[in-house]
């Protein structure tokens, strides 16, 4: 992680003080949870790295066909 710094007004640092201790969490916890919001809200959020945590998600299931499976198949359609 990077740090910086950021000035905010009284009533901002009082605000965020008392979402802060009532969800349990740290300032800077809630502070990041905002900007990934922000960041997910106007579609600046990594969609690469979303992707990679994605990617496999169903690998292990058994109810899903394989897509080599599928496809084969419909190679050995008969044509009109």
């Amino acid at each position: 992680m990077v740090r910086t710094q950021v000035y905010l007004t009284e009533e901002e640092k009082s605000s965020l003080e008392s979402v802060a201790m009532s969800q349990g969490v740290s300032q800077s916890d809630l502070i990041r949870q905002a900007i990934d919001e922000l960041l997910e809200k106007t579609g600046q959020i990594d969609k690469v790295s979303i992707l990679d945590e994605i990617a496999g998600v169903w690998s292990d299931r058994k109810d899903v066909p394989d897509i080599r499976d599928l496809r084969t198949s419909w190679r050995r359609r008969p044509t009109r």
